[in-house]
């Protein structure tokens, strides 16, 4: 698989050009996804033998979802927080 759209370097752009500070945003927000989509299927539907139902209901995988939030915006980092973590500082102490 491959991101293709939105461009890997408009993704880094919105992330200081860190490989790893957007794989790790990708990665929590395509796992919030999963979670609020699991938990919306087990409220709403009986549906069963669907192995990816993220892909059932939205028809996007959520890594792609998360791809598209972050390339618009709509998710971001506080990077006083993210300079902490790196240093081996607590956030209280930023």
């Amino acid at each position: 698989m491959s991101v293709v759209k939105p461009a890997i370097d408009g993704l880094l752009d919105r992330t200081e050009n860190n490989r790893f500070l957007l794989a790790a945003l990708a990665s929590k927000r395509a796992c919030d996804i999963n979670s609020m989509l699991r938990d919306q299927h087990s409220r709403v539907l009986a549906v069963q033998d669907i192995d990816d139902i993220t892909v059932a209901l939205s028809g996007k995988d959520t890594i792609s979802m998360a791809m598209d939030e972050i390339a618009s915006g709509d998710i971001s980092y506080d990077r006083e927080i993210f300079d902490a973590a790196l240093s081996g500082r607590s956030s209280s102490e930023a």
